[in-house]
């Protein structure tokens, strides 16, 4: 967001990635990381202060393929905003839904001027998936390993969570 207010010239684009690949489709069971009493960690506080709470206990991890997909719909149908995404983020990271149902991102886009029906049936229908996966091989093609990695005009980049002046630096 400060990025565009800054820079108003500099078109974001958020692309898909896979962590994961390995996840199924339907997620899959895992141990919580951390319990009530861990320090927080760094990626925490940053979290905080951009106001994405990372809840604690997750004992499931959901396939973000759909949720990758439902991005890419959005960017089509000219709704894409950092609201939409920060709705995906606490769907995922502090209220742990499953970003990967159908049902649960046809709920997130009505909530933010989507039609959740026309996405539950592109999701259905695999509209978005070739494209999707067209654009995570890119990634992997540029070394992209983690996320966030952030490109700029496919030459430069940022990775991990990173404050805020090594954006300004790379600009």
């Amino acid at each position: 967001e400060r990025v565009q207010r800054e820079y108003p010239n500099v078109n974001v684009r958020w692309s898909p990635y896979l962590l994961n690949p390995a996840i199924p489709p339907e997620g899959q069971p895992r141990e919580p990381q951390t319990t009530a009493d861990s320090p927080k960690s760094q990626l925490e506080l940053m979290g905080e202060a951009r106001e994405i709470t990372f809840s604690r206990g997750r004992t499931f991890t959901p396939n973000s393929h759909y949720a990758l997909q439902a991005s890419e719909f959005a960017y089509d149908h000219g709704q894409h905003s950092e609201a939409f995404h920060r709705a995906l983020f606490k769907a995922n990271f502090t209220d742990f839904e499953n970003i990967g149902e159908i049902d649960v991102l046809a709920r997130i886009a009505s909530e933010h001027e989507m039609d959740g029906e026309q996405l539950r049936q592109a999701l259905t229908n695999g509209d978005y998936r070739e494209t999707v996966d067209e654009q995570i091989e890119w990634a992997r093609q540029v070394g992209v390993t983690g996320v966030p990695t952030f490109i700029f005009d496919y030459k430069y980049a940022i990775v991990g969570a990173q404050e805020y002046e090594a954006f300004e630096r790379v600009l």
